[in-house]
């Protein structure tokens, strides 16, 4: 129980100290954006719901135009959003557990105004499971209390918690399942070997006991 309250008490510790994920995106020409383009990955369980939220400064027709890409290592695509600027808020619920890429590509698209190095301020949020969701809206719909609203945050979150250390220890059981099966393989794989090399050995005396006989050298 005392570890339990210790480990809320971090989660509330932790929570204030969240914040967005802040970068420039250099704008270049259309044929160079692909190398050019800025990414960032994060991982998600199976079936979780995940909530991208980009805000970006300039406008449209400031000579450079910013489009998404949020997609996953398993070749899921999400959202392709085009000519992004302003705040801007995309719900995904994740396929499968991989870890997913939110990226973005700046193109030059006319003259720059006054900037010779054409650039958009990035403000990037990624809030995953219960995080995701709007709390403000529950608490509205079930009429909770602040607090039961809080504390039903915290279940979830610690849940996720106790879900992703069980995915970890049954990866770490496969890894381990599999690394048992590897090394009886190669200890066989030994045995046969060592079998084989005795046997070429044994008969190459054999052979060649047999051959300085027929030639009277023994």
């Amino acid at each position: 129980m005392d570890r339990l309250i210790r480990l809320l008490q971090a989660l509330l510790l932790l929570a204030p100290l969240a914040a967005a994920l802040k970068f420039d995106l250099h704008a270049v020409n259309s044929h160079e954006s692909a190398k050019h383009e800025r990414c960032i990955r994060n991982f998600v369980a199976k079936e979780q719901l995940v909530v991208v939220t980009a805000i970006l400064d300039g406008h449209r027709g400031d000579g450079q135009t910013v489009n998404m890409h949020i997609r996953d290592a398993m070749g899921n695509d999400y959202h392709k959003p085009k000519d992004v600027y302003g705040e801007n808020r995309y719900a995904f619920t994740s396929h499968a557990d991989s870890a997913f890429d939110v990226c973005f590509e700046s193109i030059i698209t006319g003259p720059p105004q006054g900037n010779l190095n054409p650039t958009r301020h990035v403000e990037l949020d990624i809030d995953i499971g219960a995080d995701a969701k709007d709390w403000s809206a529950i608490q509205a719909g079930e009429k909770l209390k602040p607090v039961e609203a809080e504390l039903r945050r915290i279940e979830e979150v610690v849940g996720e918690i106790v879900a992703e250390m069980d995915y970890l220890r049954s990866r770490e059981q496969k890894l381990r399942d599999t690394n048992e099966s590897t090394n009886d393989r190669v200890k066989w794989f030994g045995y046969m070997t060592m079998a084989m090399l005795v046997s070429l050995g044994a008969w190459q005396v054999v052979y060649l006991r047999s051959y300085f006989r027929s030639k009277h050298l023994i």
